[in-house]
């Protein structure tokens, strides 16, 4: 007979791994503002230098707005109708996965001339942590100086060594994020 564990083991794992990619989203914005005036768009220093991350990692994000700005068809400007700013917050997140029990079957552990046994063994609780972190992208109208639009990308951070990963994780954020602006256009993911 055979067992159909391993590919449900595997789809498992692969739906694990999606919903750790994902960015979770959320936009807000106001109502009464006619998002089709705006054409341009410069970053708002004041703004990015609040955010409480490293210069390298501002310069990751303004770079990741910049390409989805320009494939949207904003130009950057000294006189713009969009002034863009950032911040982020993020906490560590502890996963408690209670999957105590116990089974039968093959093991390694005691016995001096077999360390093979076979027999029943406890499992207990797993625990796991991650970074989950969050990026706003707030956008204001450069006239009348008010946020118009604010967009809220939320997700696992991932891993920070492989620095190739990082920058593609960024702009996952920031295309998500953005996906949502303007408010009511279609998605161009």
């Amino acid at each position: 007979m055979k067992s159909f564990l391993p590919p449900v083991l595997l789809l498992l794992g692969f739906g694990l791994l999606m919903s750790c990619s994902s960015v979770k989203v959320a936009a807000d914005y106001d109502r009464g503002t006619d998002f089709t005036q705006y054409k341009s768009y410069a970053f708002y220093k004041t703004g990015i230098d609040k955010a409480r991350i490293s210069d390298l990692d501002k310069k990751r994000i303004l770079r990741a707005i910049e390409a989805e700005m320009s494939a949207r068809g904003y130009v950057k400007s000294e006189n713009p109708d969009l002034l863009v700013s950032i911040f982020t917050t993020e906490k560590e997140r502890i996963d408690i996965y209670n999957n105590m029990g116990w089974g039968w079957g093959y093991g390694w552990g005691y016995g001096y001339y077999n360390p093979w046994y076979w027999g029943g063994g406890w499992y207990g609780p797993t625990v796991t942590s991650s970074t989950e972190g969050s990026l706003y992208i707030d956008l204001i109208d450069a006239r009348r100086k008010e946020l118009v639009w604010q967009g809220k990308g939320t997700g696992i951070l991932g891993n920070t060594d492989n620095m190739e990963k990082k920058e593609a994780r960024i702009r996952e954020f920031v295309s998500s994020i953005l996906s949502k602006y303007p408010p009511g256009a279609v998605a161009m993911n």
